[in-house]
């Protein structure tokens, strides 16, 4: 008995992904990794939210103890004492970064920087070269180009105005008053005297 042949269905053609699917898949798998180990991702969006506050917000340090990351200086950690202090030689200050860099580095402005007083008001900042020296006592010889190969140029010999600090790094690769992007300080970019601890 013949029987009629069975007609098989055509088969699907296979559905080509959109561009769009292909993206959003990937990205709806990682927040589905994220919701479900959320402990594990909370300290990084914390540490990134506080990042983006220091650098585009508010860079001005709000807890009297400070880190600091850099080799700047020799110090890890310092008690600040905010406001205003009569300022001495010596001093290790943190003050608000308002130098020219700022127009080349936006994210320079604001930023605290820990440096110490090497050069009071009525002092004389003299330039030989690119050494440069405070009353004639050497604070520093300035480079020739940042790290990003931008060139650096020294300060202006100048006689230190009322009002204004020169401010050294102890390390040789510290960007300080030597430098003309640097330049010195304004007593009002102070934000307070530091307390070395280690």
């Amino acid at each position: 008995m013949n029987s009629a042949p069975v007609q098989q269905a055509a088969p699907r053609s296979a559905s080509i992904p959109v561009r769009g699917q292909r993206v959003l898949k990937p990205f709806a798998e990682v927040l589905r990794h994220v919701r479900w180990h959320w402990p594990l991702f909370l300290p990084i969006f914390v540490i990134w939210a506080f990042a983006y506050v220091r650098l585009f917000v508010d860079p001005t340090p709000r807890l009297p103890l400070l880190f600091n990351l850099t080799p700047s200086l020799p110090y890890r950690m310092a008690v600040l004492k905010y406001g205003a202090h009569t300022l001495r030689r010596g001093d290790v200050i943190v003050f608000a970064f308002a130098g020219e860099a700022q127009q080349r580095y936006p994210g320079l402005r604001g930023q605290p920087f820990f440096k110490i007083v090497r050069g009071m008001p009525g002092d004389a900042v003299t330039v030989a070269g690119r050494q440069v020296a405070v009353n004639g006592e050497d604070v520093g010889v300035a480079k020739t180009q940042a790290y990003d190969h931008r060139p650096l140029t020294p300060i202006m010999p100048t006689i230190i105005p009322p009002g204004h600090y020169y401010v050294q790094g102890t390390s040789p690769d510290s960007f300080d008053s030597r430098y003309q992007d640097s330049g010195l300080i304004r007593a009002e970019q102070v934000i307070g005297v530091a307390i070395p601890l280690f």
